[in-house]
């Protein structure tokens, strides 16, 4: 999946992914908190639906996406003045070492090839008090509803890098140097296990 799939499937993102509002709101309900007058960077932000809930409340947001289609949509319509889309490559970042308080990559990481290479990154750019928010969808065959959406995002080219288990997800980015402060599963269509970590 390169960036001309992502690119076309970026008008219809949002649409797609609204049976898991649930999941979204529990994003929508704790990351702010933790992002409250700090800077941010959140990698790959697809249209940008977490990044303009959390801006009001940030110091700064720089929110990015491999695929220029993506920040295309996501920088239509009104969104804060401390917030800016780019595009930017998860795994080669362009920003300097140690200048965010928080990174957040979200839903992101099981369908990124080489993914270990963007926590890397990530770990470069924060700051060393900083934290990584990284929720991530889990559990892709749990159960029937699951399955089928799993399938169903295959049939239209959607490649999982890794369907992870709760527990093997922890373990990936334990075995990457983070600690894992807070990891909490949410069972939906496609469960979410939420996890912020550190250095």
């Amino acid at each position: 999946m390169g960036k001309s799939f992502w690119s076309l499937y970026a008008p219809v993102y949002e649409k797609v992914m609204q049976p898991d509002r649930k999941l979204y709101q529990l994003m929508f309900e704790r990351i702010p908190e933790r992002v409250a007058g700090k800077k941010v960077l959140e990698v790959a932000t697809g249209p940008g639906i977490l990044a303009k809930k959390i801006a009001p409340v940030a110091r700064e947001v720089v929110a990015t996406d491999f695929a220029p289609g993506m920040i295309k949509e996501a920088k239509k319509g009104e969104y804060p003045k401390n917030l800016r889309f780019e595009v930017a490559d998860a795994k080669n970042l362009p920003y300097e070492d140690a200048s965010f308080d928080v990174v957040l990559i979200a839903n992101a990481l099981h369908i990124m090839p080489e993914s270990e290479k963007a926590l890397k990154e990530a770990a470069r750019v924060l700051k060393d008090d900083g934290i990584l928010i990284a929720p991530n969808f889990v559990e892709h065959n749990a159960n029937a509803k699951s399955t089928v959406w799993t399938r169903l995002l295959e049939l239209v080219g959607v490649k999982f890098e890794h369907a992870w288990v709760a527990e093997d997800y922890r373990k990936f980015l334990e075995d990457n140097g983070w600690k894992v402060q807070e990891f909490e599963v949410e069972r939906a269509r496609m469960s979410i296990a939420y996890a912020v970590c550190v250095k």
